[in-house]
């Protein structure tokens, strides 16, 4: 039930912490992992985490820690958000350039912060109010055990066959929601191989589909690759095209030969001959 904090300058931006060896104090950059920057509320003292000691005033004025039993002014109040020793007219506690001493000052060096950047005096009241309410809810628990044996009195039950009513009541039947679970899994896998089933066939009409287009593509270029020699060889040779002279004769039979020659199966007798 110790809920420790730092005690933050609110001027020298450093926090209050306590030498292990002298009881001295001193300020030093913010550590929340060093035990001896970790104060508490005891009631009215300060109590240092890893010193286990009060923060104290002693009879010079000076303050540091000492044993809480042995300390002379180990109790500190709050004026205007202000930490000042109790039952003595010192002044603040206020940071100096040698650690803490008391003065007259209410500045911000005599402003200590605790956690969330709230004051130390706040932490106080905070601690207070958490006591005062531990005692009532440990109450209020206590308080509970004899409604529970009033309400059994009323009942007419006994203790035992009354937890025994209280847990079946409270019990859950899980098999309708188990069913519901496994249904819903059923019906999910079914639309899982249902999709999976669509993907593929429609992959393997894609896949025919395209096969089929580069199969035409491949006929149309061997069409086209078989008709280039021949425009070639029209081109090459455009006089062997002309199968017969533009002059033909009526009744001559004409031979053409594969030189490309083209001659009359008879030849031309003269009259005289005859």
């Amino acid at each position: 039930d110790t809920e420790t904090f730092l005690m933050k300058n609110a001027k020298a931006k450093q926090c209050l912490q306590a030498s292990p060896t002298n009881g001295s104090l001193l300020l030093e950059g913010c550590n929340p992992a060093s035990a001896f920057q970790d104060w508490s509320w005891q009631g009215d003292s300060l109590v240092n985490l890893g010193t286990m000691e009060c923060l104290s005033v002693q009879e010079d004025g000076g303050v540091q820690t000492s044993d809480c039993d042995r300390a002379g002014h180990a109790s500190w109040g709050c004026s205007e958000s202000l930490l000042s020793p109790l039952g003595s007219s010192q002044g603040y506690l206020v940071a100096s350039r040698r650690g803490v001493s008391l003065a007259d000052t209410k500045g911000p060096k005599a402003q200590w912060q605790g956690a969330a950047e709230q004051s130390v005096c706040e932490e106080k009241a905070a601690k207070a109010e958490h006591s005062r309410h531990v005692p009532a809810a440990l109450a209020s628990a206590r308080t509970q055990e004899p409604a529970t044996s009033d309400a059994t009195l009323l009942l007419g039950l006994p203790p035992g066959q009354l937890e025994e009513l209280l847990w079946f009541f409270r019990r859950e039947d899980p098999s309708t929601w188990n069913y519901t679970v496994l249904a819903l899994s059923f019906v999910v896998l079914f639309v899982g191989l249902f999709l999976l089933a669509i993907n593929i066939v429609r992959n393997r009409k894609r896949k025919t589909l395209v096969g089929s287009e580069h199969t035409a593509e491949q006929a149309e270029l061997e069409a086209k690759q078989a008709l280039v020699p021949v425009q070639e060889f029209g081109r090459a040779d455009p006089q062997k095209q002309e199968l017969l002279p533009e002059e033909e004769r009526s009744g001559e039979v004409l031979v053409q030969w594969k030189d490309g020659t083209v001659t009359t199966l008879y030849t031309e007798r003269s009259e005289e001959t005859l």
